[in-house]
């Protein structure tokens, strides 16, 4: 791949051009270098693994939200309390790349010194894809579970209702296999997320005909009810909209995205997405509950025959996979396959993005001051 190339609608960027031209751009925005790369490896890494919906067409709304103050540059957690197997932490509503990782740190390091472990993060920034903190803690042979909401955030509607009273509060988690590649499970509970409905209506991969409500309770796959009238020249506001997301799974869905609300907003005292009577949008943050299990803690050491634990995760996985296809030459995946299978596709073809998505992307870098653009993009081929 030497650049960015265009097919019609579609534009396919190469790995090295996208980390390039946004680390610059949130070095624009205030970031400082280190943590600029790393929110944009981590929002590109989403993209390498099919999660477009939180990756690198979040920029301009990152960099937005940098502007306004709702997410703030450079920020170091505060542990509120700092018990030996748990911590509560304060995200100072800090970049989520940076805050989600310092804080599943403390996870990590709290689990490995006494087995199990649990962190209750609260007002943090956008955490991007959740996937990334399991596969933080996976690589320390650690099993982790994380529950999230979004305060402030009303886009998604309960079961049988209309009216927005949720997020779309993912849940995650992930399972190391010792010499393989982790498991990871993370999905939305609602039908998609948020970022998936943008992609659509930024020209991307259309939705399902159930994703969404309409004001009148016409259920329908078309985004627009989400965002409303997008004047000229701003960014689609989910906030916008009459109509909102529904939750995944009819009522089995929606009680998890409820779950998500008590156990990410209430209990880890980040607050939930809002309440009756309030007259103003409460300011935008993810709180995540996350737990942590050392493996070796608990599922004792390793054998000639190899690790207990590995060995009847790997047995069930095989069972699993054995499974007739529902699909002439398809076949069955386990959580986290597909996931590996668009990274070793995107790394040779690039990113494939919605042009017009690009072009939202550059216009951002050239909004603050980056003249050079054109070299960037150059210079990283």
């Amino acid at each position: 791949m030497t650049g960015v190339r265009r097919d019609g609608d579609q534009v396919f960027v190469p790995v090295d051009v996208i980390l390039a031209l946004g680390a610059r751009v949130f070095e624009a925005a205030g970031s400082s270098p280190t943590e600029a790369r790393t929110i944009i490896t981590r929002l590109s890494g989403a993209n390498l693994r099919g999660h477009d919906s939180h990756g690198v067409i979040r920029i301009p709304r990152y960099v937005q939200w940098a502007q306004d103050g709702i997410q703030v540059p450079n920020q170091t957690v505060k542990v509120l309390q700092d018990q030996p197997s748990f911590a509560v932490i304060d995200g100072r509503f800090g970049f989520g790349q940076s805050v989600g990782e310092q804080a599943v740190d403390i996870g990590i390091a709290k689990a490995k010194q006494h087995g199990v472990a649990m962190t209750a993060l609260r007002n943090s920034g956008h955490l991007g894809r959740i996937g990334d903190w399991a596969e933080r803690a996976a690589a320390e042979n650690i099993v982790s579970v994380h529950m999230v909401n979004v305060r402030g955030s009303l886009i998604v509607a309960p079961f049988g209702g209309i009216d927005r009273r949720g997020s779309t509060n993912p849940f995650c988690a992930g399972i190391p296999v010792a010499g393989q590649e982790p498991i990871i499970l993370d999905f939305a509970t609602s039908v998609v997320a948020e970022g998936k409905a943008l992609v659509a209506l930024k020209g991307g991969k259309p939705l399902p005909p159930d994703a969404l409500v309409d004001a009148d309770g016409t259920v329908t796959g078309d985004p627009r009810p989400l965002y409303g009238e997008v004047p000229p020249g701003t960014y689609p506001d989910p906030n916008n909209g009459p109509g909102a997301l529904r939750a995944f799974g009819e009522h089995k869905g929606f009680g998890m995205n409820f779950l998500m609300e008590m156990m990410a907003g209430a209990l880890t005292g980040s607050g939930t997405a809002g309440e009756l009577g309030e007259t103003q949008r409460r300011r935008f943050c993810n709180g995540m509950l996350s737990f942590y299990v050392d493996l070796d803690a608990v599922s004792g050491t390793p054998t000639e025959s190899g690790h207990p634990f590995a060995t009847e995760v790997m047995n069930y996985a095989a069972f699993v996979k054995s499974a007739r296809p529902t699909e002439p030459g398809g076949k069955v995946l386990i959580p986290g396959e597909k996931e590996r299978m668009t990274l070793a596709e995107r790394m040779k073809t690039g990113l494939p993005l919605a042009a017009e998505a690009w072009d939202d992307i550059v216009a951002t870098a050239r909004g603050l001051g980056i003249n050079d653009v054109d070299a960037l993009i150059g210079a990283a081929r």
